[in-house]
């Protein structure tokens, strides 16, 4: 099974299921948009990941997908995750292929959070923006799949118990709202057919 095979499955899985949208009652949410970039280097899939810098106001030293606030500009907030993939990345927006939208996420800084999911190039040829990313983080597609990187604890939030996942790989963890994405979409994953098939092949060397 090719990775290209893989990233047209779960097109056609994203494009056959509507998102779910999240609504807050009593508060207005702000709205925001994200990209989960999948790329493939030697026919292993992975996902990247930044580490946002420690002096930020919100969020600071955890890690994210690529994206941000909806601004005025952005005519749609698949305009805002892209953008946003080019401010902090140097991924021009024309080199991104969309596969589609998951659900609509929460933060805890009253954001409603729109995951789109978008195949880069696997060149690792970023320019990262210093003053929104101090790090780079690829991970292996199947290394997130593997259970015993995962931990759940109860938090309460807006006075209600909700699980939190955290995702270990080498010395980062990974939670919080994009946490909450890439769970929404491994699901996605797992369902594709023969998709063991391609990760289970050998991973490379390294965190």
């Amino acid at each position: 099974m090719r990775v290209e095979v893989l990233f047209d499955a779960l097109e056609a899985r994203l494009k056959a299921r509507p998102a779910r949208t999240f609504e807050l009652p009593g508060r207005a949410l702000r709205e925001a948009a994200v990209l989960l970039p999948l790329f493939e280097r030697q026919g292993v899939p992975y996902v990247l990941f930044t580490r946002r810098p420690t002096n930020l106001r919100t969020h600071a030293g955890q890690y994210a997908f690529p994206g941000g606030g909806q601004e005025a500009r952005d005519v749609t907030p698949l305009e805002t995750a892209l953008r946003e993939t080019e401010e902090e990345l140097g991924i021009a927006r024309g080199d991104v292929r969309v596969l589609g939208l998951l659900d609509e996420t929460p933060t805890t800084s009253s954001y409603r959070i729109r995951p789109y999911v978008g195949v880069i190039p696997g060149d690792g040829k970023y320019v990262p923006n210093p003053m929104e990313v101090d790090l780079v983080l690829e991970v292996p597609l199947a290394a997130l799949l593997d259970p015993s990187i995962v931990r759940v604890e109860r938090h309460m939030w807006e006075g209600l118990e909700h699980d939190v996942h955290f995702y270990t790989h080498g010395e980062h963890v990974i939670w919080g709202a994009t946490a909450r994405i890439l769970r929404n979409f491994l699901q996605l994953v797992v369902d594709v057919p023969d998709v063991r098939d391609l990760l289970d092949a050998p991973l490379p060397a390294g965190p």
